[in-house]
């Protein structure tokens, strides 16, 4: 596994504008509405690996104890790596390789001794992720050509090697995330512990005053149907949910729906404050160009 490269081997422009910058086609993918159900939909994708799965059941105490801090942490970790300087990525980056570092356990299923940075590991949690914002991202209507697709693989790569993948495995275009998908399947299982992480990411617990007094429940629950009802059909099966109570037809016009019912939302509300702040931070980078 390569080492996280230093903040000395990029210039000031550089740390600025981050990995992607503001021309990229992560930052359209990664600041639009869509984003959160592709974040939904690629965590159940993940779950279906047992050896990736045991991981996180193994090691991730945070996934049972404190579910939401969890996905916070990895929602901010994405978002950080997207938007961030590249000073701020890399810290991120370095915590996360800290966490992987020296945690092994053999998974029950199959056998498999495993450690949790191993390079097949990282790759199938960073293809299911790209897959799934990729995929989410078109059929919300984000205006995205084949070319733009392909592009998206491509700049993604860097955020696989930095986690740790092996750069000559990571697929660079949608047709090679395609055959990666066909190639890892039969592989794929719904163990216990998917199962499980399942549940809770469909109908998580939420403290009884979030349920009465928020919209937490219901938005959660809209954001948990799309993001199950947008996995391909082969993941659904796996799952016994073949259609989780909606058509593609349906889930594609739901997801839709959802994305513009969201950006009529003004930007200054529903844009996170990383991405508020990139998009303030790129606009000092100009003159260091000029």
């Amino acid at each position: 596994m390569r080492p996280t490269p230093s903040i000395k081997d990029f210039t000031a422009e550089e740390d600025l504008l981050g990995f992607f910058g503001p021309d990229s086609v992560s930052w359209r993918i990664h600041s639009d509405p869509a984003f959160s159900v592709g974040g939904i939909r690629a965590l159940l994708m993940q779950a279906l690996h047992p050896v990736a799965m045991d991981g996180v059941h193994q090691f991730s105490t945070g996934f049972t104890t404190d579910p939401w801090a969890r996905l916070t942490r990895t929602a901010e970790y994405v978002a950080t790596l997207t938007f961030g300087t590249r000073a701020d990525a890399l810290r991120q980056v370095r915590r996360v390789r800290g966490l992987h570092r020296d945690k092994a356990a053999v998974e029950e299923t199959t056998g498999r001794a495993y450690r949790v940075d191993d390079a097949d590991l990282l790759l199938w949690v960073h293809n299911c992720e790209v897959d799934s914002l990729l995929s989410t991202a078109r059929r919300a209507g984000v205006p995205l050509t084949a070319a733009d697709a392909d592009r998206y693989v491509e700049e993604q790569v860097v955020a696989a090697v930095l986690v740790g993948c092996e750069e000559a495995d990571v697929p660079r275009t949608a047709a090679e995330l395609d055959a990666y998908f066909d190639g890892v399947r039969s592989r794929l299982a719904v163990t216990p512990a998917a199962r499980s992480a399942s549940r809770f990411i469909l109908l998580p617990p939420m403290p009884g005053w979030v349920q009465l007094l928020t919209p937490a429940r219901p938005a959660w629950s809209t954001l948990a149907s799309l993001g199950a009802a947008t996995l391909p059909g082969w993941a659904r099966k796996l799952y016994g949910l073949p259609g989780f109570g909606l058509t593609d037809t349906a889930a594609t016009a739901g997801l839709k729906a959802f994305r513009q019912a969201t950006l009529a939302v003004p930007a200054r509300v529903r844009e996170s404050p990383i991405v508020r702040a990139a998009r303030e931070r790129v606009a000092t980078a100009e003159p260091l160009s000029a």
